[in-house]
């Protein structure tokens, strides 16, 4: 029997980002081929590790008392110690702790790495925790027998650390939404295209503040809604962003529910996307796959992702100039939308996505 085993997430069924939703849908798709697939999962607490079948899909749960990075630190260091008892084909997801793949080389483990975004760019992080991902992206390119790149930009860069051979680019994927229950809405104080949306995690590097200043220089008569866990007690960031933000803009905290999801991106006048580094976003996608008019910071990545029918800003003062010309035109926040269902339909469906990787795996599964 064809067999998989999937690193590097928090496991199943997806409860947090990105990685865990490709986890899911992955793992689903190829049990239905006939796959036995393993997916390790993050347990709190205390105790052995056991195991279990969540539809169709083997779970290793690893129970880890500690939180934060240096929890997951040591879950994967426990997954990738019980995977490389396995001598069958293994998928890391990030290569946040590559350095622990080799031990999958020296059992022989065949490991292929989704290298994610170029993550030690990141201006979040310190200068030691960027060292430790510099070190870890270069353990990855050295360690993986595959890597996998979800965007052009990571696969050129990638390109600087190995032979192109080696390389495999593969976007991520997203559920196309052609209806929402607008009544979900009503929760927030919201309306059908009443609403410009942001959905990211509140860092600089995502451009939030930009967004809400330029939102708020003046009265818009829709609400901009930013999506995301603010803690301004905690945070210098935060607490500008709250300042920053006008009469207008709203800030519900983080939402995952799926459904309020969907209703949010369906029915938003604009997405409004300020992530300035990483891959293929899986934020950006969905809002393509819900029909979303986008209005992107003006980056390689975001290029590539919503394509030449979105709006692009790249400052404060120009994205105010966008929303001044956008939010009232009706005609051009149409052919956006369409747009977005094209380039959608293009490159991003999950069934394009998933049979990717089953021909790329079966392909490596064949010359183990």
């Amino acid at each position: 029997m064809k067999k998989l085993a999937i690193l590097g997430t928090r496991g199943v069924p997806a409860a947090h980002g990105g990685f865990e939703t490709f986890a899911e849908k992955l793992s689903l798709y190829l049990v239905e081929k006939g796959w036995e697939v393993t997916v390790y999962c993050q347990e709190e607490g205390n105790g052995p590790v056991f195991s279990d079948a969540w539809e169709g899909v083997r779970r290793i749960r690893i129970p880890v008392s500690r939180g934060g990075a240096a929890g997951t630190v040591i879950f994967d260091w426990k997954a990738t110690w019980h995977a490389a008892s396995r001598h069958g084909l293994t998928l890391t997801l990030g290569y946040n702790t590559a350095l622990f793949c080799a031990l999958l080389r020296l059992r022989g483990v065949t490991n292929l790495i989704n290298m994610d975004g170029i993550e030690w760019r990141r201006d979040k992080w310190s200068t030691a925790e960027r060292a430790w991902l510099y070190l870890n992206e270069r353990a990855g390119c050295l360690l993986g027998n595959h890597l996998i790149a979800d965007h052009p930009e990571i696969e050129k860069h990638l390109r600087t650390r190995v032979f192109a051979h080696k390389i495999t680019m593969i976007p991520y994927g997203a559920e196309e939404i052609i209806a929402a229950d607008e009544g979900l809405l009503r929760g927030l104080g919201l309306t059908p295209d009443g609403f410009a949306l942001v959905v990211a995690r509140p860092e600089p590097e995502n451009s939030i503040l930009e967004i809400v200043r330029a939102f708020s220089v003046r009265k818009r008569d829709i609400r901009l809604v930013v999506l995301g866990d603010l803690k301004p007690r905690e945070n210098v960031y935060h607490r500008a962003l709250l300042e920053a933000a006008g009469d207008e803009v709203m800030f519900p905290g983080a939402i995952y529910d799926k459904a309020m999801l969907a209703a949010l991106r369906f029915h938003t006048r604009l997405y409004i996307h300020g992530h300035t580094v990483g891959g293929t976003n899986p934020s950006l996608v969905e809002a393509l796959g819900a029909g979303s008019p986008v209005l992107a910071h003006d980056n390689a990545y975001n290029r590539w992702v919503a394509g030449q029918g979105a709006a692009y800003f790249s400052n404060q003062a120009s994205c105010a100039d966008k929303l001044d010309a956008l939010l009232n035109d009706d005609a051009s926040i149409r052919e956006m939308s369409a747009w977005s269902r094209h380039r959608f339909h293009a490159a991003f469906r999950w069934d394009h996505v998933l049979q990717s990787y089953e021909r790329l795996l079966l392909e490596k599964a064949a010359s183990r």
